[in-house]
């Protein structure tokens, strides 16, 4: 898919805007599950989430290659907007976000302190990306899609990072929403022709990603009702599916529950906040535990946006509704 001459490119580009992200071998983490657990915190970064890089390396992009757009729009739950938002203002754009109704009021919050002009439209993500892209042509904004190959190159560079500060490692955990992450780790798992093995992680409340992947073809479902917003994707990205359909090993679903599970083990262990999709990983590794017993294995903590009330929910024990 890429280079590696081409990810560490990006990568230069992205370290020029943040700094690399850290990653620990937690030794509670160890002692918990019998495993070398290695975290990549990407909730440590500018926004609290990986989107951030792919936001730097696509607006360079786009301000190199279509030079004559005034701003972008696009769709998300928040991670993604924070990106899109704070990039283009840097560069002088407008910076229109759709979100869907109900959407996180934190991460809104987050997403106009960085520049977005915010709209509120459909129930879900899907509905409110398709708005978003209808509307582009009529206000002259460059439509920024879910899922691009500056996106991936951009977001690659967190593993790249992981892969060359961690010891090898046999496995990575990833959690899958549109698929820019485990797409990115896939890219810079070939490039460097590593052995890794990455394993995709869904809720299963949104089970698209999964369900595609197994059957070779897209499988939208008829809703993603998750807590973990980053993940509650009804309709798979064709273009990614084709990259993590034959590049995962495979790909779990995890509870609710499960997802709660490991954001108080993440705060308890560690004490580092993870939203619901930031905490899919570990959760999957927590039921692979045994598997894994005795081997090094990563676990991508993706984002740590989580709203407070939800969150107190989960620190007492709950599971947040949807």
């Amino acid at each position: 898919m890429f280079t590696l001459p081409e990810l560490e490119a990006a990568a230069r580009l992205v370290h020029r805007h943040m700094e690399p992200t850290p990653q620990y071998a937690w030794p509670t983490l160890a002692d918990r599950l019998g495993v070398e657990v290695w975290v990549k915190h990407e909730n440590h970064g500018p926004t609290g989430a990986f989107k951030v890089r792919g936001g730097i390396t696509f607006l360079d992009w786009l301000a190199r290659e279509h030079p004559g757009y005034g701003g972008i729009i696009t769709a998300t739950r928040g991670n993604h907007g924070q990106s899109q938002a704070r990039a283009a203002t840097a560069l002088g754009l407008r910076a229109v976000i759709y979100v869907p109704h109900g959407n996180s009021a934190e991460k809104n919050a987050a997403m106009r302190a960085f520049g977005a002009e915010l709209r509120e439209f459909g129930a879900d993500f899907d509905e409110a990306r398709q708005e978003a892209m209808r509307v582009a042509d009529a206000e002259g904004l460059f439509p920024v899609p879910p899922f691009h190959p500056e996106l991936v190159r951009g977001v690659a560079s967190y593993a790249l990072e992981f892969f060359r500060a961690a010891p090898r490692l046999h496995t990575v955990y990833v959690p899958i929403g549109c698929g820019s992450g485990i797409c990115g780790v896939i890219a810079a798992r070939d490039a460097m022709r590593l052995p890794t093995k990455v394993v995709g992680v869904v809720s299963a409340n949104a089970q698209t990603a999964k369900l595609s992947a197994e059957a070779g073809r897209p499988i939208p479902t008829d809703s993603a009702r998750t807590f973990a917003d980053g993940m509650a994707v009804r309709v798979p990205v064709e273009a990614a599916l084709a990259i993590y359909g034959p590049g995962a090993a495979r790909i779990l679903s995890v509870s609710e529950d499960q997802i709660a599970e490991a954001q108080r083990v993440y705060f308890t262990d560690i004490h580092n906040v993870a939203e619901g999709a930031g905490a899919a990983a570990l959760a999957a590794l927590m039921t692979e535990a045994d598997r894994m017993k005795g081997r090094r294995v990563g676990v991508i903590l993706s984002g740590g946006n989580i709203d407070t009330g939800p969150f107190r929910t989960v620190l007492s024990g709950g599971t947040p509704a949807v």
